[in-house]
């Protein structure tokens, strides 16, 4: 089976969807050596590198960033197959929400979340009106519809109207590298190193709206508030209830 994926995310992205979609084929080219795989990216400027896939692993490239791809294939909607640059595929996958003009291959297509329609004023507007534009069209074209969560899912069926059957959960995998640490000496030395205090909060993500780290510093805010009221001889009898944040003094 000659399967493609569209590699542009991993190309054009740091976090997110493309750490998603470059685990997702280093985990594939490990395990499977038994089908062809093309990877299609829209990498711009920028000559995706070689990550040292094996044999069964291509990787076919245009020199169009994914803005101007997309304007071609979503807005003038010029029928330019994906084919033409990754060769006859059986299955393509589009990791990014999006699918692009496929001819013959069935397709899969992954959704990792509706926050875009769900919470509206968390997104910018000129992503959420391209979003809301060609996502809905590009699941109901899908044969498969790939939902990262069952949350998502339900939001697939409650707001785009994707029959459930057409709609599989796959959770994200965790990489190995991510776990616990025990070692004290290591902890202690990248405490220094960053001039962390013993206990602190890490919020990870992308500085949009819908990361919702404006709450995150507000729980924080809140919690040093208690601490501290409780902390003291007048806290621990009264209450560590407040209407509103303390000073940043």
């Amino acid at each position: 089976m000659r399967i493609g994926i569209d590699y542009t995310a991993a190309v054009r992205q740091g976090a997110g969807i493309g750490r998603y979609t470059r685990e997702l084929v280093k985990a594939l080219a490990e395990l499977d050596q038994g089908h062809d795989y093309v990877l299609f990216a829209a990498a711009g400027g920028q000559r995706p590198a070689d990550a040292g896939w094996p044999p069964n692993f291509q990787m076919r490239w245009v020199p169009l960033s994914d803005r101007a791809l997309a304007i071609l294939w979503h807005r003038l909607r010029l029928p330019l197959w994906v084919e033409l640059v990754t060769g006859p595929v059986d299955i393509f996958h589009s990791p990014d929400f999006v699918l692009p003009p496929v001819r013959r291959a069935r397709t899969m297509v992954t959704v990792h979340d509706l926050s875009f329609i769900r919470y509206p004023q968390c997104a910018d507007a000129n992503l959420r009106a391209y979003l809301n534009k060609v996502v809905p069209r590009s699941v109901h074209r899908a044969d498969l519809v790939l939902a990262d969560s069952q949350s998502t899912k339900d939001d697939l069926v409650e707001l785009l109207g994707v029959k459930p059957a057409r709609i599989e959960v796959i959770y994200p995998g965790v990489e190995e590298r991510f776990h616990p640490i025990e070692d004290q000496a290591l902890l202690e030395e990248v405490r220094k190193q960053y001039n962390l205090p013993a206990r602190f909060i890490l919020g990870l993500g992308t500085l949009q709206p819908r990361k919702n780290f404006t709450r995150l510093i507000e729980a924080f805010a809140d919690l040093r508030f208690a601490i501290c009221t409780w902390s003291s001889p007048e806290g621990k009898a009264g209450s560590t209830r407040r209407s509103s944040p303390p000073s940043s003094s």
